[in-house]
């Protein structure tokens, strides 16, 4: 059965470590749920707690607001804001560099302060609803010292 909440993600997560096969199902989950916001918002609600390991905590944080904002749910979940839900040294998905300056222009809103750099629609999964369109978003390439930091602090 698949996890019917980010706290359950989590969970299952301790148990055996595999917190990515378990969000994959999660969002599987979400997804056949298009359309219900209300169940979809109370399936992202709950604090999931956290796993230890920087990289998944922040992970999650933005997973958890990225759906929100994505959905329009009514509302972002304040646990997605704690402190440990954001790196201090850049992530990027997937890690290969010469996709990196493109990761940073087209990362969405919710992993970008996070210090996490993935694709437009990171959480694409089968059942995802391709009917609510694909986000668009302008290739434009951050300006600045913070950009110039950013992609230092990976050399």
């Amino acid at each position: 059965m698949r996890p019917a909440s980010l706290r359950e993600v989590v969970e299952r997560a301790r148990e055996d470590g595999d917190w990515d096969h378990h969000l994959q199902n999660f969002l599987d989950a979400f997804y056949a749920r298009d359309g219900e916001t209300a169940a979809q918002a109370a399936m992202i609600a709950e604090d999931p707690g956290f796993l230890g390991q920087a990289r998944p905590d922040a992970f999650l944080g933005g997973v958890g607001e990225h759906l929100a904002r994505r959905w329009r749910l009514p509302f972002i979940p304040a646990w997605v804001r704690h402190e440990a839900r954001y790196l201090d040294m850049a992530m990027f998905v997937p890690g290969e560099r010469n996709l990196r300056s493109y990761l940073v222009c087209v990362s969405p809103v919710s992993f970008r302060p996070r210090l996490i750099f993935t694709g437009p629609e990171p959480l694409q999964r089968a059942r995802f609803p391709y009917h609510r369109g694909v986000v668009r978003m302008p290739l434009t390439f951050p300006e600045g010292p913070e950009a110039a930091a950013l992609f230092e602090r990976e050399r």
